[in-house]
């Protein structure tokens, strides 16, 4: 398996001028705890997550530092942005490591825990075309466990079904994790309800070529992100 067989497509990105509470909004309003900086071509810039974030608010809690405390930790202009600052292009982590979609799982695996990161944006011809967490990660490793194998077709198939549930059901994909292998299709992710965990399964099975569908959709936790 590839990146392009698990990763979340239609990903949640925003621009360099962004606003702080633009990003926080966002967050909470799709249960992401990360989104990545593109700029008007789709490149991908930085990422800022709910870390940066933070900063900020371990800065207003803290409020002005003690003069003696000023002694001895100095000033660093970098801090300070990423502490102050008001827009994405400020408080993100710029030049982020990105992946194709070719790259097999084991070694996107090895790449999220050599750089001690939770996600990586997948990129096609210098664009931005999804994101890689940990958990897509775990889902694929289920599905190759079984001894699945993912054809053209299969990858047709989850275009197909994430092209129906965008366009015609209301509910978010990026939200969702589709894996089709063999024709057998998985359903992983969060919906707002069970008509929406249904809708997605309806999908799924009016998709040409779909043979299965194992529905594991959870439900949004109220006030709680995913990852």
């Amino acid at each position: 398996m590839q990146a392009a067989d698990v990763m979340t497509q239609n990903v949640i990105a925003v621009s360099p001028d962004s606003e702080v509470r633009e990003i926080a909004s966002l967050l909470l309003e799709h249960g992401i705890s990360a989104v990545p900086v593109v700029n008007e071509s789709g490149k991908v810039l930085g990422i800022v997550s709910e870390g940066d974030l933070m900063r900020r608010v371990e800065n207003d809690t803290l409020g002005r530092k003690s003069w003696w405390l000023k002694l001895f930790a100095g000033h660093d202009a970098a801090d300070y942005v990423k502490s102050h600052g008001r827009r994405a292009q400020e408080i993100m982590t710029p030049d982020p490591l990105t992946i194709g979609e070719e790259m097999p799982l084991h070694k996107i695996s090895r790449l999220l825990e050599k750089h001690r990161i939770k996600r990586v944006p997948v990129v096609k011809e210098g664009k931005l075309v999804g994101i890689v967490s940990r958990s897509n990660l775990l889902r694929g490793f289920s599905a190759a466990a079984a001894e699945a194998s993912v054809s053209t077709d299969d990858r047709e198939i989850r275009e197909a079904i994430l092209k129906e549930v965008d366009e015609n059901t209301g509910v978010l994909v990026d939200r969702l994790n589709v894996m089709v292998s063999e024709g057998k299709v998985q359903l992983w992710g969060l919906v707002e309800n069970q008509q929406e965990k249904m809708a997605v399964q309806v999908a799924a099975e009016n998709t040409p070529g779909v043979k299965a569908v194992d529905n594991n959709l959870g439900f949004v936790p109220r006030g709680v992100g995913s990852l």
